[in-house]
């Protein structure tokens, strides 16, 4: 279940009520009348399926609530209530499968943002991939993928192409075009500075780093995961399980391509930095394909939804506009 929490004007109240009461996905609604103080009027309180969230609050956004009020989102973790049973037996679909479309949005905006911290932990996964890189280190260099920030963007832009928001998806392009470049260079200067100092020999090369090889090396297999971790990573993005990002984050090498790209360059390795530029490349391709794809097949269910919510009892009062 998704908690509501509305703060509206007193005499916009009436209509938003008559709304959620006609919808038998809602429970637990509750009206505080005068309880709000910035901005005045009423608080209207709610429990909603969560398969049915988001074409609820599209009914409120319908009535202008958010021009004058506000609509915020809770998820609910635990809930004893037979209403509450009833409402999401109302709700076709499972809990798991439903995406709040709100809550993504929310989710990539904080995550596109091109940030002093973006750009460290961008820093900080080019460095530890690039001693993974000089070791043969796979712990390093799992570490690296998890540190790096990338993914936040790259989901943000497939979010921006489905729901044609040019805001988002110009942010989501500033944070990789820059922040990638300032891996790379990290990763360029790092390397230059263990050369001078003797901690690697100018003739390192991935060739003997069995382990490595295969950040300069794309292949079909690259593409393929790649794409398979761009719908899995879509997928933990909308659902509640967000805890597949992790694995998500560990099958991709864009952090380990962009650092061995500086390596490359700053030891003078160039078949490597044009493999290394290849495997960024590939990857960042396919996973704004595969998880475009998925977020549209996403969005078409919604909009299934959404049509099919409008034949419901609530719906024609929604539709008048105060």
């Amino acid at each position: 279940m998704v908690h509501l929490r509305i703060v509206l004007p007193a005499h916009r109240s009436q209509q938003v009520l008559d709304v959620l009461e006609a919808t038998p996905s809602t429970c637990n609604l509750v009206l505080l009348a005068g309880a709000a103080r910035k901005p005045p009027g009423d608080v209207i309180l709610c429990d909603v399926a969560r398969e049915d969230a988001s074409v609820v609050v599209h009914d409120l956004k319908e009535l202008d609530v958010p021009r004058d009020g506000s609509i915020s989102l809770e998820q609910i973790d635990s809930q004893l209530s037979d209403a509450a049973e009833r409402a999401e037996r109302a709700a076709p679909g499972a809990p798991s499968d439903a995406v709040v479309w709100e809550e993504v949005e929310a989710r990539t905006s904080e995550s596109i943002e091109l940030s002093g911290n973006f750009l460290l932990f961008m820093v900080l996964a080019s460095l530890l991939a690039s001693v993974g890189i000089y070791t043969g280190s796979a712990i390093l260099i799992i570490g690296a993928m998890v540190v790096g920030p990338e993914f936040g963007p790259l989901a943000g832009f497939c979010v921006a192409a489905v729901e044609r928001r040019r805001d988002v998806a110009l942010r989501s392009l500033a944070a990789l075009a820059i922040g990638f470049p300032v891996a790379i260079t990290a990763a360029f200067l790092f390397t230059l500075g263990c050369e001078a100092t003797g901690l690697i020999d100018g003739d390192f090369s991935n060739e003997q780093r069995p382990l490595t090889q295969f950040i300069s090396d794309p292949t079909t297999f690259s593409f393929i995961v790649a794409v398979f971790a761009g719908v899995a990573g879509v997928l933990s993005l909308t659902s509640t399980k967000s805890g597949a990002l992790v694995g998500v984050l560990i099958s991709v090498t864009t952090i380990l391509a962009a650092a061995n790209v500086g390596i490359a360059a700053a030891l003078g390795h160039w078949s490597e930095w044009r493999g290394a530029m290849a495997q960024l490349a590939l990857n960042v391709t396919a996973i704004v394909l595969a998880g475009v794809a998925t977020l549209y097949i996403q969005r078409t269910l919604y909009n299934r939804r959404r049509r099919n919510h409008v034949t419901e009892r609530g719906r024609p009062a929604a539709a008048q506009r105060p």
